[in-house]
């Protein structure tokens, strides 16, 4: 079978490699789509993720849907010619934060691409069928490798804990932001502000439900939050962009008692922040690490159409131009929200 196989730094290569056979309690999926994520293009880019680093050849890909060619002993819920979608985290199942239902802050947890554990830009997985989902008759196998991404968003919601006609400010217009603005109006949010340096990204934004946008490379995102909201700021702060100076600006656009939820991954790990005013505000920041118990909830707003994600792809690639992908996300040029690969078809 065909695998994209990341062996350093820019270096993807096309190659056989063996079809595996599922053991106990695992199922063989028939990859048919997998996204590349943002963490998929660091690896390509610097061959490392902080502490993650690619030290021998690597399947990058975690964003997957497919079908179930194969089960091994132990699976009964089911059979081959299921359409799954992949949650490519599988937790010790044992820890305490496990037990408690927290299980994406396992320290034990295998995570599909990334080092040492291989991923989905490959014909053939066999993974835990306890984290694969069946996927409804209405969603395509595009929708359902958007799934993983749109169960951040849905984790971020719930540590939010948005309330309906609450006000929002989301900083960040790529696939996660996008994603973000679908899960925040399904909780019933109100007023939905993007902020981004993108204006193609921006317009899409505001076709896809945001009340307004702003362009920070031309305005002040804390100033114009301030002037629409009276001086106030807003209920809820999500930040999905990673860049430092956006997370300095969501303590200052977030109102007295307001909340600050981080999704995005930062370069640095420390760097300037405004506590002082987080503390006088009483501004609750929370961070989010993937999601827990969240693909079957996102699985189901989209099968229900409360929340559109379909239309955020927007290149479409064979498995052997796979570095193609990461070249148009490393040089900027091209328009795009969400690439996506075609593994089999």
């Amino acid at each position: 079978m065909k695998a994209a196989i990341l062996y350093g730094k820019k270096d993807v290569r096309i190659e056989d490699v063996p079809k595996p056979s599922p053991a106990y309690g695992e199922a063989l999926v028939k990859v048919k789509v997998c996204g590349i994520c943002r963490s998929d293009y660091h690896y390509w880019k610097h061959g490392r993720i902080g502490d993650f680093v690619v030290e021998k050849p690597l399947i990058l890909g975690h964003e997957a849907s497919g079908v179930v060619e194969d089960v091994g002993e132990g699976v009964s819920h089911l059979k081959p010619g299921d359409r799954v979608v992949i949650e490519p985290g599988v937790p010790c199942g044992r820890c305490r934060y496990c037990r408690i239902g927290r299980y994406n802050l396992c320290p034990y947890v295998r995570f599909m691409g990334t080092p040492p554990i291989n991923g989905a830009f490959v014909e053939y997985v066999t993974w835990p069928a306890d984290f694969l989902y069946k996927m409804p008759e209405n969603m395509t196998f595009e929708e359902g490798a958007l799934i993983e991404p749109l169960s951040v968003s849905v984790h971020a919601v719930r540590r939010a804990e948005v309330t309906p006609g609450s006000s929002v400010v989301i900083f960040g217009a790529g696939a996660i932001g996008m994603v973000t603005l679908e899960a925040v109006k399904a909780a019933g949010a109100s007023s939905i502000l993007v902020v981004d340096v993108d204006e193609w990204k921006l317009d899409v934004a505001l076709r896809r439900g945001a009340d307004a946008v702003i362009n920070a490379q031309r305005e002040d995102p804390v100033s114009v939050v301030k002037r629409l909201t009276g001086g106030e700021g807003v209920d809820y702060v999500f930040e999905a962009s990673g860049a430092e100076k956006a997370s300095y600006q969501a303590v200052r656009v977030a109102k007295r008692g307001g909340v600050v939820t981080l999704i995005g991954l930062y370069a640095s790990d420390e760097f300037q922040y405004p506590v002082l005013e987080a503390v006088i505000k009483e501004v609750d920041i929370r961070g989010v690490h993937r999601y827990a118990n969240a693909f079957q909830p996102a699985i189901e707003l989209v099968a229900k159409r409360k929340v559109k994600v379909y239309d955020l792809v927007t290149q479409k690639l064979p498995l052997e131009k796979l570095e193609e992908g990461f070249r148009i996300m490393d040089v900027g040029k091209e328009k795009y929200v969400k690439i996506q690969v075609d593994v089999t078809s």
